[in-house]
């Protein structure tokens, strides 16, 4: 999503390091090129010039000035800055010291409130606990049949408002709290009515379901790729009827990042998660830190691993380091590897997630179609047990019939058993003997 701004932001790195020395007219070059990309990527113009006057105010001081790497020193002061831009620190989840924790979604229409919902949803159930889903809409109670149908594909439980209970809004609310309470729900996931514009019907609306759920947080979800709009609906949101964190959705999206850099600034509520895909598991807590890193191009390593130790089997792992060492690598063994990447998401949010500097400067410039995992996949489950073990064997005729039984040509069935031989290759060359003798034994 910040390719653009990144883009910008290494530029200027990359100027700072080339200089002896940092003086007024240098950092004033350096903070028009910073100016420059923060307004492209659509960031409100007050922030962009506090955010400019801060570093300007650090980074000419003597300490800096004098210090035996000035240009690390600035662009250090860079990155702490947009941090503190993004939100500085982590902000948790708040829940209710006594349940059921209530969680009031607002928006416009088209945000992606409702599968935020069903997002969040699935999220609080990572933490072992029972959430409940109702929708609240007094304009347009078919509404709640995408919820519903969410809900229904999250196996989550479900509150299902009729007609005649929406005739007293307020009383149908109370029912709900009972209900929760009654059936032990211990979080309750609101969403609420939508409008392509805030209007004052759907700010009384809002607050009469705000005074009677008393939300344990009120959530404003606001679609990245709208940039400034999004950082201007979240402002009246939060002056009509006040919020107290931001969920950023479609951050995955090819949108400048405007939101993402003033939200934070301009509401002065903390993003608490952004949604980075359409699937349900695609919402992830928000490190201003991390994303700080990213966009200056430093990576975010962190991230990365911990994606890799949610999706990966120690076990596979530790059989597929024995195998490498004896250089026994199987389709069998690459086909497991494909599945582990697809857990993690796409190659090129991966790719993303590594700095763009030392061996890795490169990497997220590479052009990768995600679908060819899914076509290696295929054409692997197309071959026999002994084909997989065996690759040698599978000649013309063989070849064929694996392209048939995996609906893909010919060729890319040559193109994959190219590259596995390429690979297996590799593994007999010293340098990566050396590095896989590193790996831990398993006893």
């Amino acid at each position: 999503m910040f390719d653009q701004l990144s883009s910008r932001l290494q530029k200027v790195m990359k100027f700072l390091r080339g200089e002896g020395k940092i003086t007024e007219k240098n950092m004033a070059e350096a903070l028009k090129m910073i100016r420059m990309g923060f307004l492209e990527a659509d960031v409100n113009y007050r922030v962009v010039k506090e955010f400019e006057e801060s570093i300007k105010v650090k980074a000419l001081d003597q300490k800096v000035l004098m210090s035996l790497t000035p240009a690390q020193q600035v662009i250090k002061i860079v990155r702490d800055e947009l941090t503190f831009l993004l939100g500085q620190d982590v902000k948790k989840l708040t829940f209710a010291s006594h349940p059921p924790s209530i969680f009031m979604l607002v928006g416009l229409q088209g945000s992606g409130k409702t599968t935020t919902c069903g997002k969040l949803g699935k999220w609080v159930l990572t933490l072992k606990k029972s959430p409940l889903l109702v929708s609240f809409d007094l304009k347009r109670l078919a509404a709640q049949e995408q919820l519903k149908m969410i809900a229904s594909m999250l196996k989550l439980p479900f509150y299902e408002m009729t007609k005649e209970q929406m005739a007293s809004p307020s009383d149908a609310l109370k029912e709900l709290l009972k209900f929760t309470e009654n059936r032990g729900y211990d979080t309750l996931i609101v969403d609420t009515a939508g409008r392509l514009h805030i209007d004052e019907e759907l700010m009384n609306e809002l607050w009469m379901v705000k005074d009677v759920l008393k939300p344990t947080e009120l959530i404003y979800v606001g679609d990245s790729m709208t940039g400034q709009d999004a950082v201007k609906s979240a402002q009246l949101f939060e002056e009509k009827i006040g919020l107290t964190s931001v969920i950023l959705s479609k951050l995955d999206g090819d949108a400048r990042g405007g939101a993402a850099l003033s939200i934070v600034s301009v509401t002065g509520k903390p993003i608490k998660f952004i949604g980075v895909g359409e699937k349900f598991d695609k919402l992830e807590v928000f490190h201003p830190d991390r994303m700080a890193s990213r966009i200056l191009g430093m990576g975010d390593i962190l991230s990365l691993i911990e994606k890799a130790e949610e999706e990966a089997d120690l076990e596979e792992a530790e059989a597929l380091a024995r195998k490498l060492k004896r250089q026994e690598l199987t389709f069998e063994d690459f086909k497991k590897q494909l599945v582990q990447m697809k857990k993690m998401g796409s190659l090129s949010q991966f790719l993303n997630l590594l700095p763009q500097s030392g061996p890795f400067k490169k990497m997220a410039q590479v052009s990768i179609d995600d679908r060819k995992i899914i076509h290696f996949e295929a054409i692997i489950n197309s071959m026999t047990k002994e084909e997989r073990e065996n690759p040698k064997i599978i000649d013309g005729s063989r070849r064929s019939r694996i392209a048939k039984g995996s609906g893909r040509p010919v060729s890319e069935v040559n193109q994959l058993l190219k590259q596995f031989a390429e690979m297996k290759k590799m593994m007999k060359r010293s340098q990566f003997q050396k590095l896989i003798s590193s790996l831990p034994s398993s006893h």
